[in-house]
């Protein structure tokens, strides 16, 4: 067991080792255009996929108009996008924040 505890004089903290690249989640950022943004977009992927596919999802808001979320439920988001009732237009999709600007 990983315990972030320190003891009465010990001087080394236990922490846990971060993940290999390759065994992080692969996201995806994507460029959007619309009104009211963080709201129609986290509506639109629960009216199309429920709550669990917003939390496999995992969308995370990197500024206004752009958000980063999981690989494997790109193909979801994009048609829950196309389908939802308030116009959420998706401009670009990317794998790094360099090659948006």
């Amino acid at each position: 067991m990983v315990s972030n505890k320190k003891y009465k004089g010990s001087k080394h903290v236990l922490s846990m080792k971060s993940l290999i690249p390759s065994h992080r989640e692969k996201r995806r950022y994507l460029l959007l255009k619309g009104k009211d943004l963080k709201k129609n977009f986290t509506n639109a992927i629960k009216e199309f996929v429920g709550i669990l596919g917003l939390s496999e999802a995992s969308p995370m808001w990197v500024k206004e108009n752009i958000v980063s979320v999981n690989r494997k439920s790109l193909d979801k988001v994009k048609a829950s996008l196309a389908i939802y009732s308030e116009k959420i237009e998706l401009i670009k999709v990317s794998g790094t924040l360099k090659s948006l600007n």
